[in-house]
């Protein structure tokens, strides 16, 4: 323990590092390189799922125009991420790594990003500079944020635009302080302020809800609220002009939130920041380990807020403890109102105050107990020493469960998206006489990684030899029996919980696709998906 005592009395003081001449950046560049080796090299690991299939499928077109026209008419979100996405398709093709690759970066950017709110936010004293390179770390490693920075759609983008928005409004509100270590006076940090917003806003609908206290802030403020203004106004521009956009596309594929209990979604939302969007299988007792020592090192470090020397931290801390509140009880109220767009992945962007809070926290925790032994009586210094030795360890176990779980993630095929490219792989060629009965979310992986499927219309019929039945638990009753007379199952296929039924016909059948959709194994709404040259008749039933 004596040993263990004096390493915690040399991390907490930061001038034997400057005596040994280490650089100070080294922690930032370690984490970004740490946050990079968790997200790139198993980008392409795992299958698209059903969004992402659906927009390399249907959204992302050879024009700009057919992709916008798309992404109004198909999708319920701003244009910012789609135009970038569709570079990116013209660039470096439409395969997984090239389309996850812009989210990928945004999340590896999003790391030097909190390090600097960090510091903004708590101060350049031994809490702030723990601050953010806790914050940092917990970005780097959380399952949450390095999941959906490997997935092509708009949630990674959304925490860096959210994030750098943010970092402008502390350095905003940070006045003269941070105008004696910049070039950039007041009006241009309001300006960047406004940009960065205006990035937020263009890339998700939800970036209102954290926004909204930060311009509220501004503007409640006398001496800031001349230059705030402007900043707000613009963003009351963008937001506006964004309004037709959501009227056309009207909500579209969100009718599955109101069928998800609100109760079951509040449930999930401390979940996923914990063991991740797919983490439900490791079950509420490795999220209550990796709960314990947060909630510990949070209690530690509210402690250690009361004092006068931490007055900083504390004010950095309530600050984003009431962004995070605005962006997680906005959406809440507006729930419980009937506007129910309350998701967990929607949150995401809210994710980063509460890490913020977190990280201030366990930086006080450490910090300012640490300072606080050199002017103690003998008999209280062993105390605070050990307390800043407990909450360098609650940092180090929760950063390492994160990792732990993002790990799992990689070598686990039930906590990864389902392995939609295994199932196209055993199908093999589908040909002109076979019908493929599974459920919507299968319908785009299906269309991509197979090739030349379409949808059976409804009411219509199609004459076919093989039926291949494709869907995951929980299975209906009967299913596995054949769909249609003549036909007999001749192969069973399981692929990481994908399972596909093969039924084959002596000759071929005309079947509609009323019986085909009763087929589909999986309860849920089902799709009948032909190949394009697909012998089809108007309705029969069979």
């Amino acid at each position: 323990m004596p040993a263990l005592r004096v390493a915690a009395e040399r991390a907490s003081d930061p001038a034997p590092r400057a005596r040994a001449g280490a650089p100070s950046w080294w922690p930032l560049a370690a984490l970004v390189v740490l946050a990079a080796a968790l997200r790139l090299p198993t980008l392409a690991q795992q299958s698209f799922w059903y969004d992402e299939a659906f927009s390399a499928v249907h959204v992302f077109h050879s024009s700009l125009s057919a992709t916008l026209k798309a992404m109004v008419h198909t999708e319920n979100s701003p244009p910012l991420w789609y135009l970038l996405g569709w570079v990116d398709v013209r660039v470096l093709g439409d395969g997984a790594f090239a389309l996850r690759l812009p989210s990928a970066l945004a999340g590896i950017a999003t790391v030097p990003v909190v390090w600097a709110i960090g510091r903004e936010l708590a101060g350049r004293s031994p809490i702030g500079r723990r601050a953010a390179a806790i914050v940092a770390a917990i970005v780097a490693v959380n399952p949450l944020f390095v999941w959906y920075s490997q997935e092509a759609r708009v949630y990674s983008l959304f925490v860096f635009t959210i994030s750098l928005a943010t970092l402008c409004f502390v350095r905003a509100l940070a006045g003269e302080s941070v105008a004696g270590r910049s070039r950039i006076g007041p009006r241009g940090r309001m300006a960047a302020f406004a940009a960065s917003g205006s990035l937020a806003l263009l890339t998700h609908y939800f970036s209102v809800f954290l926004l909204a206290p930060m311009a509220l802030w501004l503007l409640r403020d006398r001496a800031r609220r001349r230059a705030g203004a402007g900043a707000v106004a613009v963003l009351a521009l963008v937001g506006l002009a964004l309004v037709p956009l959501i009227v056309a596309q009207g909500g579209h594929g969100t009718q599955w939130i109101g069928r998800w209990a609100l109760s079951s979604r509040l449930e999930a939302i401390p979940q996923y920041y914990l063991t991740g969007a797919s983490g439900a299988p490791l079950g509420h007792g490795i999220e209550l380990l990796i709960a314990l020592p947060i909630l510990a090192g949070v209690a530690l470090g509210a402690y250690a807020l009361r004092g006068d020397a931490a007055a900083r931290a504390r004010q950095g801390a309530l600050l984003a403890l009431a962004l995070a509140a605005g962006g997680v009880l906005a959406p809440l109220a507006l729930a419980l109102a009937g506007a129910d767009y309350l998701a967990p992945r929607n949150l995401v962007g809210a994710m980063i105050p509460v890490t913020v809070v977190i990280a201030v926290l366990f930086g006080a925790a450490s910090a300012t107990h640490a300072r606080a032994r050199a002017g103690a009586p003998p008999e209280a210094r062993l105390a605070l020493s050990d307390s800043a030795l407990i909450a360098v360890a609650l940092t180090c176990v929760t950063v390492v469960a994160f990792a732990a779980v993002c790990i799992d993630v990689s070598l686990s095929p039930r906590l990864q998206r389902g392995n939609w490219s295994g199932v196209a792989r055993g199908l093999g060629p589908v040909g002109a006489q076979t019908a493929i009965s599974t459920v919507e979310l299968a319908s785009a992986p299906l269309e991509y990684y197979v090739g030349g499927l379409h949808k059976l219309r409804r009411g219509g019929a199609v004459t076919v030899s093989e039926i291949d039945e494709i869907g995951y638990a929980p299975l209906r009753n009967g299913a596995g029996e054949p769909p249609a007379r003549g036909f007999r199952l001749v192969a069973r296929t399981d692929v990481d919980g994908l399972i596909t039924y093969r039924f084959r016909a002596p000759a071929p059948v005309l079947v509609s696709e009323r019986a085909l959709a009763r087929a589909a194994p999986t309860q849920a709404r089902p799709e009948v998906l032909v190949a394009r040259g697909a012998r089809t008749l108007p309705s029969r039933e069979t």
